[in-house]
């Protein structure tokens, strides 16, 4: 973003900070309509995400179900892991439908920042889940490599995968859409599940074809050795997610230097330091400290931290929470910014 538009918008943002009469009564008018779209945004948020929790673990539920009976039937190690793996799907969905509805409560006397978190540990969980779940089916897939065994209604196998196959890119689809609207950690983490269900389930159909045209039955636990190193990868990726909302890792450089020039383009603003920024599930926080001239009333200071803060709201998508600390330009004290700079030095 240019200098240019940053002070444009911090300029209209400001607008509304400024103390005069006139405007007052518009003031606050405008507060309350934003107060009000704010909670507009997350009661849709929030509907949305149950709705994608309540789909998921109707649908998990079914093709455990179905795979595990397919697996009776023919025998497949592949399929038992397709089988593990919905049963993996199962478990997160029941844990995301939980903390999908913990992580909505508002802020409260112990949880003044609220409770997004919540959709960090859904997702951890569901790694860990996932992650022992490859563990075990990769040992199983050695051990039928070791000791391989004939297969049996191949058929029925193909039919009740490719049914699976369907209805996992169904329920992606419509998590995707609800991932995009709401930026849900939970919502992502189960979607990347079920991501690894379709991987899996295309591995099996290839694993059980191949049994099927030439008879080669070590195709059925090679496969299913692919699907437990597939299934340990996206574990790591939605841990690794996770863990940077849980141990509140910053936004991106770009976001932050963003961030920044918008907070400098506006009216009286001198400089910015201090910035902190972290995210928790669908809402981000942005503190930092705003010098301006320190012989301006107290008013017209936390005027234009109003200003600053209300631009950076405008600047980032979402629910977006931002605190500005006034401060006289110069002031010689103890900074964050100094102590990060030691640390990396």
């Amino acid at each position: 973003m240019s200098r240019h538009w940053a002070a444009l918008r911090c300029d209209a943002a400001c607008q509304y900070g400024r103390p005069t009469k006139a405007r007052s009564g518009h003031v606050a008018e405008n507060r309350s309509a934003k107060r009000d779209d704010m909670a507009e945004l997350r009661a849709s948020g929030a509907a949305l995400r149950r709705l994608a929790s309540r789909v998921s673990l109707i649908v998990a539920v079914g093709l455990v179900a179905v795979k595990l009976g397919a697996w009776l039937m023919t025998g497949s190690v592949a399929l038992l892991a397709s089988a593990a793996d919905a049963l993996v799907d199962t478990a997160a969905s029941l844990v995301t439908f939980f903390w999908v509805r913990y992580a909505e409560r508002p802020p409260d006397l112990e949880h003044r920042f609220g409770h997004g978190k919540g959709e960090a540990v859904a997702a951890f969980t569901e790694a860990t889940l996932l992650i022992g779940a490859a563990l075990i089916l990769a040992f199983q897939s050695v051990e039928r490599l070791i000791y391989p065994a004939a297969l049996a209604a191949l058929d029925v196998g193909i039919w009740v995968t490719a049914a699976s196959l369907l209805a996992a890119v169904g329920l992606v689809a419509m998590e995707t859409w609800v991932m995009r609207r709401t930026a849900s950690t939970a919502i992502a983490a189960n979607r990347a599940n079920y991501l690894t269900d379709i991987a899996a389930n295309a591995a099996v159909l290839a694993a059980l074809g191949v049994v099927k045209l030439t008879g080669w039955n070590a195709a059925d636990p090679v496969f299913a050795l692919a699907i437990s190193g597939y299934m340990a990868f996206n574990a790591s990726r939605i841990a690794r997610d996770a863990l940077a909302q849980l141990l509140d890792r910053e936004l991106p450089k770009a976001e932050r230097e963003r961030i920044k020039a918008t907070a400098r383009a506006c009216e009286g603003v001198r400089a910015i330091h201090d910035l902190r920024t972290r995210y928790a599930g669908d809402r981000t926080f942005v503190e930092f400290h705003l010098e301006v001239d320190g012989s301006l009333s107290v008013d017209r200071g936390h005027s234009i931290c109003e200003g600053a803060e209300t631009a950076i709201r405008a600047l980032l998508t979402g629910i977006v929470e931002v605190t500005a600390h006034l401060e006289p330009a110069g002031i010689d004290d103890d900074r964050l910014d100094a102590r990060v700079r030691h640390q990396v030095a």
